[in-house]
């Protein structure tokens, strides 16, 4: 499979996910069918789902207008205030897409209706995760609580596979990185991920093995951020390092 991200909005990103042996592509959040759909018709490929990660409009607020452009498509989402929806996943449902396996993620936290998907063909495994996790960062506290968070990304992202590559909801890198340097500044492996990101326009992909080495919201046990929030209890760390990126 192949991602291309569609950059939308003033610092989201949209994705299309080409299937080349099925002949079909598929897209994430396709908030501006505008920019997305000159890219699917570029494959040349057959366009016959959207996956919505959660309801917030500056991820489904074009699924009405690309239903309509594009008659017939599958609209998943997570639940009944996606835009579109056609089929409502719940947590731990697979199914496929062409030839690709999809496993939806509920991830509490951000949002209610979030849903990450876990997307494999063969050896290659990616994951799109919204706003529930960014690249050395990880979405407001909207709908949910830090224990939500802190299992969301913890337990059920953290067990991914290392190599699962990540494709976030937003281009908040380089400022997540920031803040990140700021609670956990001795990290070698976040200074090396600062460096190689601070002149980039588009950081994803990252990889859950990344994440888990220097983002602060899945480095809860670790001395390091215990010491800058004075709390050792993980879900209360990530809420205190939440509260802090907040007036950051």
């Amino acid at each position: 499979m192949k991602i291309i991200p569609v950059p939308c909005l003033s610092d989201n990103y949209a994705y299309v996910l080409v299937d080349e042996k099925a002949k079909q592509v598929f897209v994430i959040d396709p908030v501006e069918p505008s920019k997305v759909l000159p890219v699917v018709k570029s494959t040349g490929l057959d366009f016959k789902t959207v996956l919505t990660t959660h309801h917030h409009a500056d991820h489904s607020g074009g699924n009405n207008k690309i239903t309509r452009e594009v008659p017939g498509l599958e609209v998943y989402g997570g639940d009944s205030r996606v835009p579109g929806m056609t089929k409502q996943l719940k947590d731990g449902d697979t199914f496929e897409l062409g030839s690709l396996r999809v496993r939806a993620i509920q991830t509490f936290g951000h949002t209610t209706s979030s849903i990450c998907y876990f997307i494999e063909d063969g050896d290659q495994r990616v994951a799109f995760t919204g706003d529930t996790l960014f690249v050395a960062g990880c979405g407001r506290l909207f709908e949910g609580t830090p224990a939500e968070m802190y299992e969301s990304l913890n337990i059920k992202l953290a067990a991914l596979p290392g190599d699962t590559e990540v494709y976030a909801g937003h281009e908040y890198t380089n400022s997540n990185i920031r803040f990140a340097l700021s609670v956990d500044g001795e990290n070698e492996k976040l200074r090396q991920k600062a460096a190689r990101c601070k002149d980039l326009e588009c950081t994803m992909p990252s990889t859950i093995a990344e994440e888990l080495a220097t983002n602060p919201f899945m480095r809860v046990n670790q001395p390091a951020l215990q010491k800058a929030t004075g709390k050792t209890n993980p879900a209360e760390v990530l809420g205190a390092v939440r509260k802090l990126k907040d007036s950051f």
